[in-house]
């Protein structure tokens, strides 16, 4: 067979059949050049023939001729063999009957079942078709696939006892479907409470076995001889309708519609290549329905676009002596509300449908409360009842507490035996509850402990758990491989670890925090660079500035105030405006320093706004808390090698405790002093500072800490030995899977997310931050500011003793060297003190502005005034003794108080002395000399 290439997957045929079906298709049908095959059988026998129906068009396929079929079994060929076949499908599709089942299943709100198959031709096709169809139904109706079971034995159906599943979907020939639904009774799996829907192929020819429960319901399409003509009538419709569509095509004037040059044998070519394109026209041909139904087209993959199925409902007959399937509806596929059904029969003969889900079952809950998973609040006193936000009832008071003659209703109304129980744990089981369909008693654990070993034997929680007095623990119970070993949990609900709680503490302002605006390098800029470029740059400006150092214009006239400016001088202006002090500034005259002074000023006045907008920042209170890097910091582990040794605890038989135990033996013995009974307890000792830190379960830390009215609290560290919370049962219990199954639901859906998020997060207050910020601060809240005082007078009491060292020391030899020039470059004080000319000329600069105010200062001045002409009329007296003993007297001329306040402003100095012989002996020029210097000793009095 030249050309043709063989590829199988369906059920295989036995050779003596597949031999025939070649024998026709090669040598009876491409004998008589056909163009399309029309493929039309009602039998209903899945099984053997339809894998022979399977080959017969997987093979027209692989030679490229089309096939208008209509056969009752297509549900039962499998699609991926046939992907190569051109075929029109005229009957339903299994996809048509996946969505006619799953229609049933919307109609009466079953939202959860299972798929169950044996390994007919198809099966995989009928389950992918059923995945498909509820994810499309997903957005309006939501579906839950619990198992999906290939029957290979019956042994398989024990997947089912264990599910939750209620609702079946059976796809299966009739003879296997016998078969299951035997062991499926024998399972318990049929009855009142278990519903089956069941495909064509297991319906056949309205044949009802005895083994079938009663309520069963199916799909089903006719398949009366009266059907099949119809059928075949509408394939020649369509076959004639897509010949002339192609013959009518201009681009097929060239194609003809035969075959004779196609052959099985070596010869011939084994694929038709126009058999395809012929096939797109049949496709696409759309002819008249019956009345009331839509026209019959194809989809891209040749199925029938509309389809009607009909409901079948499993039912006593009218003498009740066997079963019969019964029409109870229609579903079509054009419709908006595709199923309508009457009457059925129920499984069990109930009068009302099963509900799709396990019966309800009741479970006893144990807890031990912890905020915020499970919290304790009374009940309503009056009506004994929770209200709506606080949860459900919850018996907190032991067994033995609770006398059979109790009344019930009285003891709902005393706290001490019932209380209501609302939380994060709560929620997540009411939505179990929902899902699973149960009730379920909420008992408190009597010894109010987690559950740790304590002398070799388990309390608390656990215990109850292991001697089986309840059913489930249901709390934060931490999972870990003690508990493990002796009860099973469920898959975590919530990470969790050890984690450490401390307060915050009121801290003082740092010291230094004037100068935390600016990093080091950043004032380094402004104080080495900044400024004293500044500063040197207006005094070069000023020195070589012809109306600056020079001051010749400034001199000619007398009547302008000497102008004074030095380095120094120039250091203070800029510090003055660089800090915006008011204090009195000696300015440059020279245009060009003014303008570099405007330009410091500019950079101070944007230096300022930078610093003062930062500065509230670091000008702020700062907290203090312990700092533990975790359970294992240095600090906690050795606790003694910290003095004061730091004071913690923890709950005692908790988790955390046998984890501290177990890990850090010296660590767990010395904090059973501080251990409380609470965590409510602990937190409050952690605020009241009678502990340092506290040490529990993250996430319970974590919200605490976010529901602490003054946000004094924190977290420090990271977790350790990170776990999660679980729902604990006992061993090999019934319940687990089903929890775990709804957890995962539960986490893929969101719902634990936003159980979290509404329970686990809180905010401060802000309220009262706002209030504590207005109060009144601590001078050690503003010690920096008197530490810079005080570091400014040390600074000041050194540079008077610096001035003390220069007037005692340095001066004089100062003197000896520079007059007074060079150093009044840098500071003019230093320059007039190296000279006692400059000291005259300031005393006399003061005498000359200076007028008395009062009569005392005016009787002090005449009084130096008369002093000094009392001398001058001795000097004379002395100098006619002189003459008269024949001495003769140098001609001296001392120069009064108004002699030098008339020329203060000569350059050269005034004459002190009259005309001196220059024969006059050293002597006399030794005398001349201190005469001179007490001459300007007085022109300074």
């Amino acid at each position: 067979m030249h050309g043709i290439s063989f590829y199988w997957h369906a059920t295989p045929c036995r050779i003596r059949a597949c031999a025939p079906i070649l024998s026709t298709l090669c040598k009876e049908f491409l004998r008589v050049n056909v163009s399309a095959i029309l493929y039309m059988m009602n039998n209903e026998q899945f099984g053997h023939s339809t894998a022979s129906a399977q080959y017969f068009l997987q093979l027209a396929g692989y030679l490229g001729i089309p096939v208008i079929s209509w056969n009752a079994d297509n549900s039962g060929l499998e699609r991926r063999a046939s992907q190569s076949t051109l075929q029109l499908q005229l009957a339903p599709s299994i996809e048509h009957q996946s969505a006619a089942m799953l229609s049933i299943l919307e109609r009466y709100k079953w939202h959860q079942f299972s798929v169950v198959t044996s390994q007919i031709a198809g099966h995989d096709d009928f389950v992918q078709a059923v995945r498909e169809r509820v994810a499309e139904m997903q957005e309006h109706f939501k579906f839950t696939i619990l198992n999906s079971i290939v029957v290979t034995r019956t042994s398989d159906l024990m997947e089912l006892v264990n599910s939750e599943a209620r609702v079946m979907l059976l796809y299966a020939t009739q003879t296997e479907a016998i078969t299951i639904l035997r062991a499926a009774e024998e399972m318990k799996l049929t009855g009142e409470n278990y519903v089956w829907v069941v495909s064509q192929s297991v319906i056949e020819k309205k044949d009802a076995h005895s083994q079938f429960p009663v309520g069963m319901l199916g799909v089903h399409f006719d398949t009366s001889s009266a059907a099949l003509m119809n059928e075949i009538s509408n394939a020649i419709k369509i076959y004639s309708y897509g010949v002339e569509a192609y013959l009518t095509d201009p681009a097929n004037r060239d194609r003809r519609l035969t075959t004779q040059s196609l052959s099985c044998e070596d010869e011939g070519r084994g694929r038709w290549d126009n058999g395809e394109i012929f096939f797109k026209y049949l496709r696409n041909v759309s002819i008249e329905g019956d009345l009331n139904k839509p026209n019959i087209e194809f989809t891209a993959d040749g199925d029938l676009r509309s389809a009607e199925l009909k409901i079948m409902n499993l039912r006593p007959s009218a003498n009740n002596k066997n079963l019969v399937w019964e029409e109870i509806g229609v579903w079509k596929s054009w419709e908006t509300q595709k199923l309508d059904i009457r009457d059925i029969a129920w499984p069990g003969n109930s009068h009302a449908p099963p509900q799709g889900v396990p019966e309800k079952f009741h479970l006893k809950i144990t807890f031990l409360e912890e905020a915020p998973y499970i919290n304790l609040s009374p009940a309503d006193p009056v009506s004994g009842k929770c209200l709506m936000d606080r949860g459900v009832l919850c018996r907190v008071a032991a067994d033995h507490e609770m006398a059979a003659d109790i009344d019930v209703g009285q003891a709902h109304r005393n706290e001490s035996f019932y209380q209501c129980c609302s939380g994060f744990c709560i929620d997540l089981l009411e939505k179990f509850a929902e899902e699973l369909g149960f009730t379920y008693e909420l008992v408190r654990v009597e010894d109010g402990k987690w559950g740790t070993l304590e002398n070799g034997k388990w309390n608390g929680l656990i215990a109850d758990l292991v001697n089986r007095k309840t059913d489930m623990v249901l709390t934060s119970l931490m999972i870990n491989t003690e508990r493990e070993a002796v009860v099973d949990f469920s898959e975590p609900f919530m990470e969790t670890g050890i984690a450490i709680v401390v307060a915050k503490r009121t801290g003082i302002i740092s010291p230094t925090a004037f100068l935390e605006p600016f990093d080091t390098a950043s004032w380094m800029l402004v104080g080495i660079v900044a400024i004293q470029a500044a500063t040197f740059m207006i005094f070069l400006f000023e020195w070589l500035s012809p109306s600056g150092y020079d001051m010749k214009l400034y001199l000619q006239n007398t009547n302008v105030t000497p102008y004074r400016f030095s380095l120094f001088r120039t250091y203070w202006l800029v510090w003055a405006v660089l800090f915006q002090a008011a204090v009195h500034v000696d300015s440059p005259r020279g245009f060009t320093s003014r303008f570099m002074t405007n330009v410091w000023a500019l950079f101070a006045v944007v230096f300022l706004a930078i610093y003062t907008a930062n500065l509230a920042a670091f000008m702020i209170t700062r907290e203090e808390f312990h700092e533990f890097s975790g359970l294992n910091d240095s600090r906690l582990v050795h606790p003694f090698s910290h003095k004061p040794s730091f004071k913690f605890g923890t709950i005692p038989y908790s988790h955390t405790d046998s984890t501290i135990h177990k890990y850090f033996n010296v660590m767990h013995n010395y904090m059973r002093q501080y251990n409380k009974t609470s965590v409510a307890d602990g937190v409050a000792a952690v605020l009241n500072g009678n502990l340092d830190s506290f040490i529990y379960d993250g996430t319970v830390l974590d919200y605490l800490v976010a529901q602490d009215e003054d946000c004094r609290l924190m977290t420090v560290g990271s977790w350790y030995a990170m776990t999660g919370y679980g729902l604990a049962f006992s061993r090999n219990s019934k319940y687990v899977q089903m929890f775990n199954k709804r957890l995962l639901e539960f986490r893929a859906n969101g719902d634990l997310e936003r159980l979290r998020r509404y329970w686990m997060t809180g905010t401060c207050r802000p309220g009262k931050q706002e209030h504590k910020s207005s109060d009144p601060l601590a001078l050690e809240q503003f010690l920096s500011a008197f530490l810079l005082l005080m570091a400014g007078i040390l600074l000041a009491a050194l540079l008077l003793l610096l001035e003390h060292v220069y007037f005692k020391y340095i001066r004089k030899r100062l003197a000896k060297k520079d007059g007074g020039h060079c150093c009044a470059l840098i500071s003019l004080s230093m320059g007039k003190s190296l000279t006692f000319r400059g000291a005259v000329f300031e005393a006399t600069e003061i005498l000359k502005k200076h007028r008395c105010n009062d009569p005392i200062c005016d009787t002090h001045l005449w009084k130096v005034k008369h002093e000094l002409d009392m001398s001058r009329l001795r000097v004379r007296q002395l100098e006619k003794v002189m003459d008269k003993h024949g001495i003769k007297a140098p001609q001296l001329r001392l120069a009064s108080s108004s002699d030098l306040l008339n020329h203060h402003h000569l350059k050269e100095r005034p004459p002190l002395l009259g005309n001196l012989s220059l024969a006059a002996s050293a002597q006399d020029l030794y005398r001349w000399s201190y005469k001179t210097e007490i001459a300007e000793m007085e022109t300074v009095l």
